[in-house]
């Protein structure tokens, strides 16, 4: 089958909203967060490791615009965020790509060295 470019490669194709929307590292991360059950903001902190308070919010606001997330509050300071259906049906290709990651993770990190160990070798020689 040959791949050819088409119309999900125009600027105002829905296809191309949904690959810019879920290609945030951040967004998957959420997701994937939020598959097992509502969390807290806190939580979701805790949970994915790097991410601050900030833009945790900004990333939650931007899956509640496209309908992902919903944010759920059951008095002012006890905010739960949790998948929509359409959210929900993310969670099984983000779990192939997961497990992608796990079993390639080391033969990328392995060729990230090889690959600058040439060019530090190339950069003394040349």
């Amino acid at each position: 089958m040959q791949n050819v470019a088409g119309p999900s490669f125009l600027a105002d194709c829905p296809t191309r909203l949904a690959v810019e929307i879920i290609s945030d590292k951040w967004a998957v991360l959420v997701i994937y967060g939020l598959s097992s059950g509502p969390r807290r903001h806190g939580e979701l902190v805790d949970l994915i490791g790097g991410i601050s308070r900030k833009v945790l919010t900004q990333t939650l606001r931007r899956l509640q615009r496209y309908g992902l997330v919903e944010r759920h509050a059951e008095a002012p300071r006890r905010v739960e965020y949790r998948l929509t259906d359409l959210g929900r049906t993310l969670v099984d290709p983000i779990e192939v790509l997961t497990t992608w990651a796990r079993d390639n993770g080391e033969a990328i990190t392995t060729f990230q060295e090889t690959t600058q160990a040439a060019t530090e070798a190339e950069g003394r020689t040349g």
